[in-house]
């Protein structure tokens, strides 16, 4: 048993710690342990929790939790891919939230995590020709978290979503790797042209809470939006803007502005 423990800590380490906290948790709130024992003691991986919380979350009158379920076990079952992002992202929210203490917070109670990895079984039912599905689940996550993402969106790994209410992604949105984005962001279009529409937004950019980023414009990488900005134009990288509409106010401040998540414009030249 030892030995094999250890052979499951060494292939899956989130895994393992995520089991070790929601023992603890168990211990600590045994009001709990109904919860945690089925959202996450009862499972053998990750991706079972995953498919379990899924399917959990977004079951209605209008589609079953055993349906949802299979639909979730046969995605992460064809694409590890999207297990692996969802640890990436889980690490992300760790690292940068600082009211996330354990790995074990994300999985359970935070809707910004649940509502990505719905998103991202909503894109793997879009790739496999899924439409109406997709387009389901997407329904079903912006009615629980009040987060809405298209399925056709494409988004990276290790991306932050923090608080995450009224978040908006459209349809030909791209979001990059170890991104953070705060609550009220929107990525969206500017009119009805059908065709590539939305923003496009580079590796480690931070998006503070309410802006407005709209059209097919790209955000360069490592690059910083300031809160309640409204950005209508192509963004360098490594540079922050602010205002309505956005300008330039300085450089990032720093080279990974998504993981310090320090939004302070303080010792920037913000003047005329």
């Amino acid at each position: 048993m030892v030995e094999t423990k250890a052979k499951v800590t060494a292939i899956d380490p989130v895994w393992s710690r995520i089991c070790d906290e929601a023992r603890a948790a168990v211990r600590d709130e045994p009001l709990l342990g109904g919860l945690i024992h089925s959202g996450v003691l009862h499972h053998g991986s990750l991706e079972r929790s995953l498919a379990y919380r899924f399917s959990l979350k977004l079951a209605s009158g209008e589609m079953s939790e055993q349906i949802l379920r299979e639909i979730a076990d046969e995605a992460y079952g064809a694409d590890p891919d999207l297990a692996q992002a969802a640890r990436a992202d889980l690490v992300a929210v760790f690292e940068r939230d600082p009211a996330c203490h354990r790995f074990l917070q994300p999985l359970l109670f935070f809707k910004g995590f649940q509502a990505l990895q719905s998103y991202r079984v909503a894109h793997w039912l879009w790739r496999q020709g899924r439409r109406d599905m997709a387009y389901f689940v997407q329904m079903r996550t912006s009615e629980m978290f009040g987060v809405d993402i298209h399925p056709a969106a494409r988004i990276g790994r290790g991306v932050m979503i923090d608080h995450a209410h009224s978040i908006v992604i459209g349809e030909t949105a791209v979001v990059g790797n170890n991104v953070s984005m705060l609550h009220s962001v929107t990525l969206g279009g500017t009119g009805k042209e059908e065709e590539d529409r939305h923003p496009k937004i580079c590796d480690g950019v931070l998006i503070g809470a309410g802006a407005k980023v709209l059209g097919n414009i790209r955000i360069g990488a490592n690059s910083r939006i300031a809160a309640g900005s409204v950005v209508l134009q192509d963004v360098p990288c490594c540079k922050t803007v602010a205002g309505v509409p956005a300008r330039i106010v300085g450089d990032a401040g720093c080279d990974q502005p998504s993981v310090s998540m320090d939004q302070r414009l303080k010792d920037l030249d913000c003047g005329g």
